[in-house]
């Protein structure tokens, strides 16, 4: 799995606990969801991307998601 894939991965499990948490715990927990969605549109513009930063350094190599096959 290449670097690319795994934020995505990540993006979207990050993206259905904080709607578990919503449903379950407390509307605040919206607030995660606000925050993953901030994050991900702030990295497509500027390329920082913390939870790439911290994968690539768990040894994911960098890659493109949607080259084709």
């Amino acid at each position: 799995m290449t670097l690319d894939r795994a934020v995505l991965v990540f993006a979207g499990i990050m993206v259905l606990v904080s709607v578990i948490l919503t449903w379950t715990v407390s509307t605040y927990f919206l607030w995660f969801t606000v925050f993953i969605g901030v994050n991900l549109i702030q990295s497509a513009f500027t390329g920082f991307c913390p939870a790439a930063m911290v994968l690539g350094k768990l040894g994911f190599k960098t890659g493109c998601a949607f080259e084709a096959k």
